[in-house]
């Protein structure tokens, strides 16, 4: 006999119902009781059984017809198997583990077919019936496990390149449904044991069916069989991909889409390889970066007058308001069915208490798992698009910003700066991008509230309106809280836009900065915009503090409030009522707690929109300043270059001045940075003038008179105020300042142009390029490093001016080509390419170098901004003024080569000078430099920049310790974990306290209920208070620790670390890693314990009211990890591969930005541009993917959660009373239904932190740098050294890196105090390395090298740097003022600088600008010319009055005139200093003591000057004769 509390169906061992059983009944007898449940599962063996059975057939039948196909075709030797991969170890394990369990089911089932037939007689015939069907069950069980054990096995018996990578789908579904019913017999077989009627033995054996089945639920939903090699799986997969058209997000399938199921191909790679950016299928074409630049630039407002007062927000709207609708939409779909759940706790709770019929349980459990269900397919779409849309936007802006920038008038570009345009990409772009969705939470969270209201009032009455009072409190206080927020926001964007800027300037004269030992100035200069920006950071996060604070206790307040007027007004509160208020008000946080996100959100983005208003609505190059004309039908004798009246103005606009100085704490309006207005300074006047087709005309003048801005007026570079210029044909620019790309010579050379073999070498021999080709070890292949660092200025402006030649184009602007190339040099270029290559094409040539001037069609004399003489060179002569005084400075300058040329002609009767010529081709270098490695050496690789360093695999919990223990070490980890225990608790607290009385098991008392109520409230809010202060105050000093130590890493690097490593991948990490480490990773920390122990405390709630739902919540836990692991092993990867593809699209704008003039002359802006939607495609991918991979996880994690929730909802409705704890019902309905939000929550944070924590994976690598020598040493030398200057080289061997062979092979030379030593050689002969040596830039590979018996290598850097007075091959000045300039360090007084000034010539041109010493010098001294840039580094060494002075090319790209000047000073001013002086101009060198010779980094001649030339076979004296006669020979 049963007792009564059993239902009938769960103990009868019948096999059909009673005839008039209720349909619920029906229902549970049908998947509960012991019979239907046996059928079921020998249904599902015979399914099984007869699907083996067809497959088999069907393979046997294709084998016989194959066999006889192939008979012909078969090899006579078979292809050795390939090699087992070092993984199959532990991939056949997992193959025999699957083998192992279908094995052991199969004998249970025979085992048990044994017992069942050797049992005792039948009681009765029911018990014979049972018995039989038992056996039959039992017989089809055991043959369905035997087949499944065949199948595995078989499996193992072919080659393992053809092994399969996946079990038969037949077998998997058999597995699967096995452990289901096997689950649910357990379940059963658990019930009948708490009633105390278990059928024995089965319900024993179902438990041991259980366990030896959940290792066959994991090989069904993961598949693998363990078996095939890596190189077969990897043909799979890439076979899968290419082929299976559910991988494609484009082309997937409505239920795919639905279920995130595409992207499962990339998830299951990703966990079983690291993925590589191959791997990554590209995003669908209606999401490229062409797709959305093209929308957004057809919704650009058209003309100036029409736009808007937001042109990007307009822009923005107008081309995506489809997906913002989509979004709206899902958004109010997701808000319709989100209140279900909390709508049945108190049904449920009523249910439980008073009991009911099957049906209505049934139903409640079915309505709640749907609500449920439809509510997890809303919310991740709704994310999904969002971020989608983000995608999208972000990819237009990135194209928009660039493309902009290729169209910024100089000006304008000027004004922003390369740093903080980088930051519009970087960072601004970033944000607007984030806001997308978060603008839907601005009217979703009012809607939230009000729907939550209005159903809280159905269940409480009026009582429910104090929360709106609660609510008003809450909203007024963020909303002031954010008003002040977006003042701290646009202050803390401001001081990071000027760190970035000044790092950017930091970064690219790194050189020039550690020669002057200026690490310290300019790195101060930096510390000091961090600590201004981390100020500013604190204030913003303090106040988001308040607000996370304010917001966590609302819904707190909220309950209080409205139970205690529940209580004064004599509502009757019950379980039901209070958890169904609870579960509205837990569900009231992600609202109120997303609006503060969405507000910092859409105020971070309203100030970016914003900047990039401004940004975008900039000047731009006017297209009509200069009339282009094709060039077809124009006569050989035409005019092609025309200027007539012309006036030219630079805009001179940069910062704001009060802007450096003044911070208006107070101020709310958003100061701009950047001077909209264009402040024009007119350099050029009354310019006419024409060039014919097929003329070489020259460009003359003294420095600053306008020579480089005339070319730019020609190219449309200038503001024109009055006048016409035309030009008739395509032009070509080479720029004083070589430009060229990161990339392979050839690809230097060739700019987009396609390979023409003959034409190609016949360009690179022109251009004097073939021995320097021989001489890298890879040819034209050999990569050159960012800013051409690994090039000689000779090399890069030879490979700028073949680049130029190889395009074809009509007209030629060359800007001073030949200053940074010696005098042969220079005559073979002339000779071969200007007259050979070039003839016939127009060319304009600004140039200082008088030789050539015979041999030009017309010259330009300029001055003051103005052509004051034209003509041909004897004409100019003969006129006198302005050109006759730059000719007679350059005859001044050869009268010292002439008196050496005739003390040479006095000694020997032949021309021996002439003859040595052809020594120098032969000897400039050596043509086994190439075999010149040592064999130590490991082999050299033709990549100067090498593949950013990624980790891989998991991030190390030793980053983690790193992070959480910088500040503070284990404390602030202790810290943290111990309040947010202590806050958990007092939160659960608080409704335990509700539980237990509201149960109905003791009197209710209501002022000790809400006096209790209220106390646990308060202390909670305390809590999170501390909780939250900690978290913030440890976040900061953790930021400021990692920055600190990147930045004083990255000033102690050695220059070869930024010569191999671009400065985008610093950039980077300055940028947006270092963002991530300051703004998201305080919170996460913190977020990631809380929503954990959140997890655990709900899970512990939801199981305790029915704990045999336990059983079926560790299954599902288990697949939860299971799934986080695969799609962590995958996010992690594409997080690492997004931080890749992020640092070469700001590698290759900052290199746009920089050869602007260059790209726009050549017209290839198109070109660019598509180069830059290629990299934000290729960051886009990883992007895309990664979320969509958030998504997939998220969908199936709240799954998994919303059926434990119905799981437990339906165990509380089927078991009896006794079972159930009937006071915890509403409490666990009301935690349970957070739950599958909380898991996802959980655990998308926990990934989230894992893949920012790779931010600081990547700033820590650059922690860690190699540092150069130490910068100060104990050992100070004497405060007045060098005394005399007295310098002797030892046998002195350098090369650049260890993988590099040598360039100085073995130097050695004396010099005496006081002399004037000038080196010359061929360009890439080891000149400048010579100078990099004495300064340590680069560490001497054996050798030594001693002044006033010092040896350099045992002083520190600083000491050795400070004591050198240089002036650079490249002329550099820093933004800022001439004051900063030419004094950086602050030691010198005005009128010293202003004497200092006086020396160098610039005296004048600086005391005519209105601020003097505080005129202002733009982004790399861009408003002064190249020349007067020079002058300036001659007045810092002036100042600092060295003993020791280098001059590497020093009057480069100055006139003869000023040239003379220079030296005139160097004479007077550096007397008895040792001067070593590398020029390209002999005459600058012939007034020297003595003159070293360097050819292939080796001496060649070191002796006076005149005793050179005497030599017969001088190096030296063939030099001076080319230099010499160049004019005659040209």
């Amino acid at each position: 006999m049963l007792p009564s509390s059993v239902p009938w169906w769960l103990a009868t061992t019948a096999c059909s119902p009673p005839p008039r059983a209720p349909l619920p009944d029906r229902l549970a007898f049908l998947f509960l009781s012991p019979c239907p449940q046996r059928a079921l599962l020998a249904a599902v063996d015979l399914l099984f059984l007869l699907a083996a059975l067809a497959l088999s057939l069907r393979a046997r039948l294709r084998l016989r017809s194959s066999r006889a196909t192939h008979e012909h075709h078969e090899p006579l030797l078979a292809k050795p198997a390939p090699a087992a991969a070092h993984r199959r170890g532990r991939r056949s394990f997992r193959h025999r583990l699957a083998l192992a369990a279908s094995t052991a089911l199969a004998a249970a089932s025979l085992v048990l077919l044994a017992l069942a037939s050797l049992r005792l007689s039948p009681r009765d015939a029911a018990d014979a019936f049972w018995r039989a069907v038992q056996c039959a069950f039992l017989a089809a069980q055991l043959l369905a496990h035997l087949a499944a054990a065949g199948t595995v096995a078989a499996e193992k018996s072919v080659s393992a390149a053809s092994a399969p990578r996946s079990h038969p789908k037949h077998l998997r579904f058999f597995w699967l449904a096995t452990a289901a019913l096997t689950a649910l017999f357990s379940g059963s077989a658990a019930a009948r044991y708490a009633f105390g009627v278990p059928i024995l033995p089965d319900d024993p054996i179902a438990f041991a069916g259980l366990v030896l089945s959940l290792p066959l639920l994991y090989f069904a939903v993961h598949g693998s069989t363990g078996l095939g090699d890596d190189t077969t799986a990897a043909a799979t997969e890439e076979a899968e991909q290419n082929g299976a058209s559910s991988s494609d997000y484009a082309t997937a399938s409505w239920l795919s889409l639905a279920t995130f199921s595409w992207i499962d191909p990339l998830i299951t790679k990703g966990s079983t390889a690291t993925l590589s950016d191959k791997d990554v299928p590209p995003v669908a074409p209606a999401d490229t970066a062409e797709a959305a630049y093209a929308l957004f630039l057809s919704n650009w407002p058209a003309s100036t007058s029409s736009k808007p007062g937001h042109p990007v927000a307009a822009a923005l709207l107008r081309s995506f308001w489809p997906q913002f609708l989509l979004t709206a939409a899902l958004g109010v779909a997701h808000l319709s069915v989100m209140y279900i759940g909390p709508s049945l706790i108190d049904r449920f709770v009523q249910f439980v208490r008073r009991g009911g019929g099957a049906a209505e349980g049934l139903r409640l459990v079915a309505v709640l798992l749907a609500g449920k269900a439809a509510e997890t397919l809303a919310s991740h779409h709704y994310e999904f698009q969002g971020h989608k849309l983000g995608m999208r936007i972000r990819a237009a802006l990135l194209a928009a910003v660039y493309r902009k920038s290729l169209r910024l008038s100089t000006g304008a570009r000027r004004a922003h700066g390369a740093g903080t345009i980088v930051n519009y990409m970087e960072v601004d772009a970033e944000e607007v991008s984030n806001v997308t969705y978060q603008l839907h939470n601005l009217w979703l969270m009012p809607l939230q509230i009000a729907v939550a209201l209005a159903l809280l009032y159905t269940h409480l009455g009026p009582a429910v309106l104090t929360a709106v009072a609660a609510i008003a409190v809450v909203t007024v206080v963020v909303a002031f809280a954010n008003r002040r927020n977006l003042v701290y926001q646009s202050k803390f964007l401001g001081k990071r836009d000027e760190r970035m800027k000044a790092i950017t300037e930091l970064l690219s004269y790194m050189r020039v900065i550690k020669l002057q030992a200026w690490e310290e100035t300019f790195g101060s200069k930096v510390r000091e915009l961090r600590e201004a920006e981390l100020g500013w950071l604190a204030k913003s996060m303090y106040f988001m503090c308040a607000n996370t604070v304010v917001l966590w206790s609302g819904p707190l307040v909220m309950t209080v409030l409205v139970f205690g007027t529940c209580v004064l007004t004599g509502v009757q509160l019950d379980a039901g009522k209070v958890f169904t208020a609870t579960a509205f008000f837990r569900m009231l946080d992600g609202p109120m707690q997303s609006f503060p996100e969405a507000i910092a959100a859409i105020t971070q983005a309203t100030v970016s929109l914003g900047r990039l208003d401004r940004y975008l609505l900039d000047a731009e190059l006017d297209d009509a300043t200069v009339e282009h004309v094709l060039d077809t039908g124009i006569g050989a004798d035409r005019v092609v270059l025309e200027v007539h009246d012309g006036m030219f103005a630079w805009d001179m606009r940069g910062k704001k001045e009060n802007e450096m100085e003044q911070e208006d704490d107070e101020g709310e309006e958003d100061e701009s940075i950047v001077e909209e207005t264009p402040v024009l300074e007119t350099v050029l006047k009354g310019i006419n003038m024409e060039v014919r087709r097929g003329e070489i005309a020259a460009v003359v003048g003294t420095v600053g008179s306008g020579k480089s801005s005339l070319l730019s007026c020609i190219m449309g570079e200038m503001d024109k105020v009055s006048g016409k210029v035309r030009v008739c044909g395509s032009t070509a620019y080479v720029a004083q300042t070589a430009w060229i790309k990161n990339g392979t010579i050839q690809e230097n050379i060739l700019f987009g142009q396609p390979m023409d073999p003959e034409r190609y070498k016949e360009v690179t021999r022109s251009c004097c390029l073939e021995k320097d080709l021989e001489m890298m070890e890879f040819g034209d292949q050999t990569e050159i490093g960012e800013r051409g660092i690994n090039l000689s200025g000779g090399q890069k402006q030879r490979i700028q001016l073949a680049r130029a030649v190889y395009q074809k184009c009509d007209i030629y602007l060359l800007d001073d080509v030949f200053s940074a190339v010696d005098a042969h040099t220079g005559s073979y270029i002339f000779k071969e390419c200007l007259r050979g290559m070039l003839k016939g094409k127009t060319i304009l040539l600004v140039t200082h170098q008088v030789d050539f001037l015979h041999n030009v069609d017309t010259i330009f004399v300029m001055k003051d901004g103005m052509i004051v003489q034209s003509g041909k060179y004897d004409e100019l002569l003969e006129a006198g003024a302005g050109f006759s005084a730059l000719v007679a400075a350059h005859d001044s300058s050869m009268e010292l080569v002439e008196q050496g040329r005739q003390v040479e002609k006095t000694k020997h009767s032949q021309p021996a000078a002439v003859i040595r010529i052809p020594s120098l081709h032969s000897r400039s270098i050596g043509k086994g430099e190439k075999v010149i490695v040592a064999p130590e050496i490991e082999a050299a690789t033709s990549k100067i920049i090498q593949e950013e360093e990624r980790e891989s695999g998991q991030v190390s919990w030793r980053v983690y310790k790193l992070y959480m223990t910088q500040a503070w070490g284990w404390w602030g980890i202790v810290g943290i974990l111990g309040l947010s225990l202590v806050w958990q608790a007092s939160d659960m607290a608080s409704d335990y306290w509700l539980s237990y009385e509201t149960s109905g098991s003791i009197p209710f008392n209501p002022s000790l209920f809400i006096g209790v109520y209220f106390a646990i409230a308060g202390v909670s809010m305390v809590l999170q208070v501390f909780k939250t202060l900690l978290e913030t105050v440890l976040g900061l000093q953790t930021a400021k620790i990692f920055f600190n130590k990147m930045f004083d890493s990255i000033l102690h690097a050695p220059m070869s670390f930024f010569d191999t490593t671009p400065s985008g991948r610093i950039l980077s990490r300055a940028s947006s890693d270092q963002t991530t480490i300051d703004d998201v990773l305080a919170f996460f920390v913190g977020l990631t314990i809380s929503m954990y122990i959140s997890v655990f405390s709900t899970i512990i709630v939801t199981c305790q009211v029915a704990w045999p739902s336990v059983i079926a919540v560790i299954p599902l836990l288990l697949l939860n990890i299971w799934y986080r692991n695969r799609y962590l092993a995958t996010s992690r990867e594409l997080t690492r591969l997004e931080g890749v593809t992020k640092a070469p699209i700001i590698d290759h704008f900052t290199e746009t930005v920089v050869g602007a003039t260059t790209i726009r002359c050549f017209n290839k802006e198109s070109e660019f541009f598509q180069e830059n939607l290629d990299r934000i495609n290729s960051s886009l991918r990883m992007n895309f993917h990664n979320y969509a991979a958030n998504e997939w996880l998220g969908f199936r994690l709240e799954l998994i959660g919303t059926l434990v929730l119905s799981i437990t909802a339906f165990l509380m409705i089927s078991l009896p009373s006794n079972f159930i704890k009937k006071e915890f019902v509403g409490m666990s309905l009301s935690y349970g239904l957070s739950l599958n939000f909380l898991v996802y929550y959980a655990i998308s944070i926990s990934c989230m932190l894992e893949n920012d924590m790779v931010a600081v994976e990547r700033v820590n690598q650059f922690s860690t740098l190699p540092s150069e020598a130490a910068w100060k040493k104990d050992d100070h030398p004497p405060p007045n050294w060098p005394t005399h200057g007295d310098i002797d080289i030892n046998d002195l061997k350098v090369r650049y890196r260890p993988n590099t062979p040598l360039i100085l092979k073995g130097i050695t030379v004396s010099i005496r105090g006081g002399e004037k030593i000038g080196v010359v050689g061929r360009t890439g002969s080891g000149k400048s390395t010579l100078i990099q040596a004495f300064f340590r830039l680069v560490e001497p590979a054996d050798g030594k090298i001693i002044i006033d018996g010092v040896d350099l290598c045992a002083l520190g850097l600083h000491d050795l740097r400070s004591r050198f007075g240089i002036i650079p091959q490249e002329p550099v000045l820093f933004e800022g003022t001439i004051r900063s300039n030419i004094d950086p360090i602050g030691q010198f007084s005005d009128s010293e600088i202003w004497q200092a000034l006086e020396r160098c010539q610039l005296k004048d041109v600086v005391a005519s600008k209105p601020q003097k010493l505080d005129a202002l010098v733009a982004d790399s001294g861009e408003n002064w010319s190249v020349g007067q840039r020079q002058l300036f580094c001659l007045g810092r060494v002036i100042l600092k009055q060295n003993k020791v002075l280098f001059m590497d090319e020093a009057t480069a790209s100055v006139d003869s005139q000023t040239d003379a000047a220079i030296q005139k000073i160097t004479r007077e001013q550096f007397s008895s200093c040792t001067i070593i002086s590398i020029a390209h101009r002999i005459p600058t060198v012939m007034d020297c003591d003595r003159v070293l010779v360097l050819d292939a980094g080796l001496v060649k001649e070191f002796d006076e000057p005149t005793r050179l030339i005497e030599q017969p076979s001088s190096l030296f004296g063939a030099m001076v004769q080319e230099y010499a006669d160049r004019s005659s020979k040209l």
